[in-house]
């Protein structure tokens, strides 16, 4: 197993919804931003990351909590184009603001979420509609270090994220979830959807990821034994349930943090590239301190 390069943070809407009782309309984070106490607990959240990097001298990346602060998810909250641009630069400079509190390295990323819900594909959006949609945000999010779209569920969506961090000038990651069955919800093997984004932006991605699954299903994931090695980040669900059975849960499955941990530690084993590892639904920081502890970490 490949030692830990950076951890990141875990999962912060199921963190905020079910253990400190926030009601997230539409699974949307980012209106904290704006809202007094909001905005104290989202700090809270980071800090407690921050304090488990610390410990374990590693790297972090945090991720800032606009998932869902695009046009199609603000309108329906009520937030203008330039709402959104203004939320949007306010949660890079919350993360921001709390780097100089940290000893190690902090990689703030301007996060971006599906224009869909994350859990089902949308194959009538193009690689181009995707990069107008979202190239207003990612425009928002410049002043981060980097740009990281999440839950992505085709490989047309990624590739016209890419196209928009590119036209702005940022770094970009790219995120695809899997099924139970190690497949993008499209039914895309995750190998072919990386390698149709490094074809399409000329390997532009500074890397790619796996989020919002658990390690048994990004075991399936290895396609036979083959796992693309530009993926070297994955962020994991608490729950080995599928999606479907997730989002009709209304109570959090946290699992246990110290059998996530094994479990991922033994995906790890057998992926070298994986060296960037964090949590996704269900997961909190206690999570991600099991992940330290197990995967690396003193």
């Amino acid at each position: 197993m490949a030692p830990l390069a950076m951890i990141t943070d875990s999962g912060l809407e199921t963190d905020l919804l079910f253990n400190h009782g926030v009601d997230l309309v539409d699974f949307a984070a980012f209106p904290l931003v704006d809202d007094g106490p909001g905005h104290e607990l989202l700090e809270s959240y980071y800090r407690e990351h921050l304090a488990v990097a610390d410990a374990a001298g590693l790297a972090i990346v945090l991720e800032t909590p606009p998932w869902r602060a695009s046009a199609d998810w603000g309108t329906r909250l009520g937030y203008d184009a330039d709402d959104l641009a203004r939320v949007n630069r306010a949660a890079v400079a919350l993360v921001a603001g709390l780097r100089a509190e940290s000893r190690s390295p902090v990689l703030v990323s301007g996060c971006v979420g599906p224009r869909g819900d994350g859990y089902l594909a949308d194959a009538s959006m193009t690689a181009e509609q995707a990069r107008a949609y979202h190239l207003p945000q990612v425009r928002a999010l410049a002043s981060a270090d980097l740009v990281s779209a999440l839950t992505l569920t085709t490989a047309a969506e990624a590739v016209g994220f890419v196209r928009a961090a590119q036209d702005v000038g940022v770094k970009a990651v790219v995120s695809f979830t899997v099924e139970v069955d190690g497949r993008l919800p499209d039914g895309a093997l995750l190998t072919d959807a990386v390698r149709a984004v490094d074809d399409q932006t000329d390997g532009a991605p500074a890397w790619f990821m796996v989020n919002c699954a658990h390690p048994r299903h990004l075991v399936i994931a290895l396609d036979g034994g083959q796992w693309p090695e530009r993926v070297r980040a994955v962020r994991v669900n608490a729950s080995s349930t599928s999606h479907a059975e997730l989002d009709a849960s209304p109570v959090l499955d946290a699992g246990d943090p110290e059998d996530l941990a094994v479990e991922l530690a033994g995906l790890c084993s057998r992926v070298p590239a994986i060296d960037v590892l964090g949590g996704c639904c269900g997961t909190d920081v206690r999570h991600v301190r099991a992940i330290v502890r197990e995967c690396g970490g003193p």
